[in-house]
């Protein structure tokens, strides 16, 4: 259950990054009351899935599953840029996250 939360969290944690760049420095009402939402919830799941998963792996896989889906979505929703070296550094992200579950407990 805790990784399923962390899964989540991370997931929220996209949300929020994706909304706090909706929101225009905070400028916008319904972006920013979203970015504050799906911050709480991320931190909430998080603190949960620590209460099992070791720090070390549960920070490192919430911030790569945060940096790998806002990348994602960025490209994909916000036409941002796409090159190879994004794409490869994306790659290294996963690979470490893989890393990560591997050596976890």
């Amino acid at each position: 259950m805790a990784w399923i939360m962390l899964l989540v969290a991370g997931v929220f944690e996209v949300v929020w990054a994706v909304a706090m760049k909706q929101s225009a420095g905070f400028t916008r009402l319904v972006p920013s009351l979203v970015t504050l939402v799906g911050m709480v919830v991320s931190f909430v799941l998080l603190a949960a899935a620590m209460r099992t998963i070791p720090l070390g792996t549960a920070y490192t896989i919430w911030t790569g599953i945060g940096a790998v889906g806002a990348f994602v979505v960025g490209v994909v929703v916000l036409g941002e840029q796409l090159n190879a070296m994004r794409v490869v550094a994306a790659v290294l992200i996963v690979c470490g996250l893989v890393m990560m579950k591997l050596s976890a407990n």
